[in-house]
């Protein structure tokens, strides 16, 4: 049997058939709407120090990672099919080395990824967010993986959001 919006309420996205389709939102109120949305890409202490002293042979690595992101944020309608072209009104990416031996770290070396991305719209901004985070992270990757195959992007989440019908929503548990 077909998911409905009738059977779970959640499945907007799907019809009454069960057949996907985009969110109708013209009749919802535009609101400011901001989301933050975090990232973590784990790596060698050496690839760190690589990254940090702005010696990776592939360049400026936490530069091209926020572009990447800010690029993403206003792109994501393009990767995720039923979400809207937003209007953004403002992306960041912050970049925050951390080393296993950091007071106040998890005990992880590699570099914390946080994204912000707002909009004046009838619907969220979440995906933008977690799309940003997620492509900052596989551009460090991307600009790493000739020095560190086995770097690891996780913890890929939303953080909060606010604005909308539903307001605001802060992730309670801390990511690890």
């Amino acid at each position: 049997m077909p998911l409905t919006p009738e059977a779970n309420p959640r499945l907007t996205h799907v019809d009454e058939s069960g057949a996907a389709r985009m969110v109708d939102v013209g009749d919802k109120d535009v609101t400011h709407r901001v989301a933050v949305a975090g990232g973590f890409i784990a790596m060698l202490p050496a690839t760190l120090e690589l990254i940090v002293g702005g010696d990776a042979p592939k360049g400026d690595v936490l530069a091209a990672a926020r572009i990447a992101g800010i690029m993403a944020a206003k792109r994501t309608s393009d990767l995720i099919p039923m979400c809207h072209p937003l209007a953004i009104t403002h992306a960041s990416i912050e970049l925050s080395p951390m080393r296993a031996q950091d007071a106040g770290g998890d005990g992880r070396t590699g570099i914390g990824i946080t994204a912000t991305v707002a909009t004046d719209g009838k619907t969220g901004i979440e995906m933008e967010a977690l799309c940003a985070a997620a492509i900052a992270g596989l551009t460090i990757y991307d600009m790493c993986k000739a020095v560190d195959r086995g770097m690891v992007l996780s913890d890929v989440a939303l953080l909060s959001k606010e604005g909308g019908k539903s307001g605001t929503w802060t992730r309670e548990e801390k990511m690890r």
